[in-house]
């Protein structure tokens, strides 16, 4: 197997706490050598699991970048056990350019494994494959709805085969405290992060915190205390992890959208006016949005209906809608015992 091409300016045996780099070779107008970073920082001390925490896999999703980056501010060696190695902007230019895919038009968690001799964004996911994750205990991944779509502040997960893996990873989505949770399936092609960190046995926690070119301050604080929780669950962080019973909360709903009829598409061109909110519950045939017609506003607009029973999880936050957009995503409340 060909080397890694990617640098890395911190030491991950060392303790401590470090804030460096990791470098991708690149060749510019400017630079016949040039390397493109990606930030990455470690805090280390004592025994205990290593936990990788990232961020800004697509560039327009950054309530989970503004918490990582929080987290390597504040957080300290001696509040450690074990060892967090946060990369809180995986996207960089995808990031600074409010997109949700790279320049070069990539989809970062479509590009694992990886390869050493690929584009950068194979480069950057085959490190991350082969040093970072083998290495890890635990996989943080934050997402959100980026700016095309709101989805319900929840953390989530996949159903992975593995009963003792989908236990632990249960636990974790759970260790957000989130309101909600949701069971994903994937849609649109391979190769994502957090099925390649799943596949390699590790405690995968994901989230989809909002979205819709805005973060709310209540989400901001979700995504702080849901990151420190976990943090604090899996033990690598000073302090007792809380539960939504502690808190005084009542339990969080649980949804499972692996039904791929869940997820719903426009029939065609339009504006998409949303008739309800995620959390919304919804029957079968009832309408959750409608497409009106710019060029037609002597057609009436077409309703676009729940396929199934279940609660509205995402809906599409950009009114402008092509054909194939998805403009809604539903799911069914399932009790925790159903994935045990």
């Amino acid at each position: 197997m060909i080397d890694s091409p990617v640098g890395c300016t911190i030491d991950y045996g060392a303790t401590g706490k470090q804030i460096g780099h990791l470098s991708l070779p690149k060749i510019t107008n400017t630079a016949g050598w040039a390397s493109t970073f990606v930030h990455i920082g470690q805090v280390a001390s004592g025994d205990g699991p290593t936990v990788l925490v990232l961020a800004g896999n697509h560039g327009d999703e950054y309530e989970g970048q503004v918490a990582a980056l929080r987290l390597l501010q504040e957080l300290e060696p001696e509040r450690v056990s074990g060892r967090v190695i946060v990369i809180p902007v995986l996207s960089v230019a995808a990031s600074k350019a409010n997109t949700r895919n790279w320049p070069s038009g990539a989809n970062f968690n479509r590009s694992f494994p990886g390869r050493p001799d690929g584009p950068p964004n194979e480069q950057l996911a085959d490190y991350l494959t082969r040093v970072l994750f083998p290495m890890a205990d635990v996989v943080i991944d934050m997402h959100s709805g980026g700016r095309s779509a709101w989805f319900l502040p929840c953390s989530h997960m996949h159903v992975v085969d593995d009963p003792v893996q989908r236990r632990a990873m249960l636990e974790g989505m759970e260790a957000w405290c989130s309101d909600w949770h949701y069971l994903y399936i994937d849609v649109n092609g391979t190769g994502l992060l957090p099925v390649e960190a799943e596949g390699q046995g590790k405690l995968v926690i994901t989230t989809e915190l909002g979205g819709g070119g805005r973060v709310p301050a209540p989400v901001h604080r979700l995504a702080w205390s849901g990151l420190n929780n976990v943090l604090r669950h899996v033990g690598v962080l000073d302090g007792e992890a809380q539960t939504r019973a502690s808190l005084g909360l009542p339990p969080a709903v649980i949804l499972d959208g692996r039904d791929p009829a869940n997820i719903v598409l426009s029939p065609e061109d339009g504006l998409f006016e949303a008739l309800l909110e995620p959390g919304d519950a919804v029957s079968a045939g009832e309408p959750v949005g409608r497409l009106w017609f710019l060029d037609r506003p002597d057609r009436r607009p077409e309703e676009i209906l729940a396929p199934l029973d279940g609660y509205v999880a995402v809906t599409k936050a950009i009114p402008l809608t092509e054909q194939g957009d998805c403009v809604f995503v539903l799911g069914q409340p399932i009790d925790r015992s159903a994935l045990l």
